[in-house]
């Protein structure tokens, strides 16, 4: 067995198709913050990487590493249970990527820098004892969600406001895509249900059971949704307020299929009601920057 591991599996053990939702995240706080984009690329480029390849890689290291017995259970072929991710060369990993985000933050200004400590401070005690947040469903993924969403977010808006922290309104949509984002991370629970139950991790579907598990992650996506559509007609901007709600709309035939096959049908809505979802997050922070 090889001593330390491949590029290819250290690349599959920072799993880059997990990087989009803060990019995202963080893309839709600069274009909420209502600054122009044309010169602040550079800045804009430092944070891109700095949600994706630097700190949700972390996360993702930091979970498997303490996520391997689990993993032995559930899936077995990934980097630390299959012995392609040799020793402790997860934990290493985990901890050079966290230090790396840390630096790297810290030429994004204040905020910037404050969010992204929060964020990998929420990434290790999500996965980490003696927190292991992911233990509870409702506390794992509540971190988890404000991380990739919220945190992002703020940090995008902060990047583009020169350090400062965003304005009311861009603060109040990051909470709220935040808490609807509990529900989308309790889609990735289903598919783990019998090794979670094992190993006495308290998932939304162990601990409420598959089809009420489904209920209420359908409940947290669309509730601030609702809200965030009452609010941009508050703000005056029907038309976006429109779209969102249109988009809001197209996930109920989705959810409808979900809640009736939770387990067959987590990884559809994932992958075709989320990007609706996320879409909404974008309108919502174009209508931010459109009104300022």
């Amino acid at each position: 067995m090889a001593s330390h591991p491949s590029f290819s599996t250290v690349a599959e053990l920072l799993k880059p198709i997990t990087w989009f939702p803060p990019m995202w995240a963080f893309a839709c706080g600069v274009v909420a913050s209502s600054q122009s984009m044309g010169g602040n690329l550079l800045l804009i480029f430092l944070g891109l990487v700095l949600t994706g390849p630097l700190v949700c890689a972390s996360s993702q290291a930091v979970n498997d590493w303490f996520d391997r017995h689990v993993d032995a259970i559930n899936e077995p072929n990934r980097p630390i249970p299959s012995g392609r991710m040799p020793g402790q060369w997860g934990l290493y990993i985990a901890i050079l990527w966290t230090l790396m985000s840390l630096v790297w933050a810290w030429s994004l200004g204040t905020w910037g820098f404050w969010a992204c400590a929060l964020g990998l401070v929420l990434a290790w005690a999500y996965s980490a004892p003696p927190f292991r947040l992911k233990q509870n469903g409702w506390w794992g993924n509540a971190a988890c969600a404000l991380s990739y969403e919220g945190l992002a977010w703020i940090t995008g808006g902060a990047v583009m406001m020169g350090g400062a922290l965003p304005d009311e309104r861009s603060l109040v949509l990051a909470l709220l895509y935040s808490a609807g984002a509990h529900g989308i991370m309790t889609l990735n629970d289903f598919k783990a249900v019998e090794g979670d139950a094992q190993m006495g991790i308290r998932s939304l579907p162990v601990q409420l059971g598959m089809v009420s598990a489904a209920k209420t992650a359908c409940a947290f996506m669309l509730v601030p949704q609702a809200v965030v559509v009452i609010l941009l007609l508050n703000w005056g901007l029907p038309w976006h307020a429109a779209a969102v709600l249109v988009l809001g709309l197209a996930q109920l035939p989705l959810m409808q299929r979900f809640v009736r096959q939770p387990k067959e049908k987590a990884l559809m809505l994932s992958a075709f009601g989320v990007p609706l979802y996320v879409s909404g997050m974008m309108v919502s922070a174009w209508a931010l920057h459109f009104s300022a």
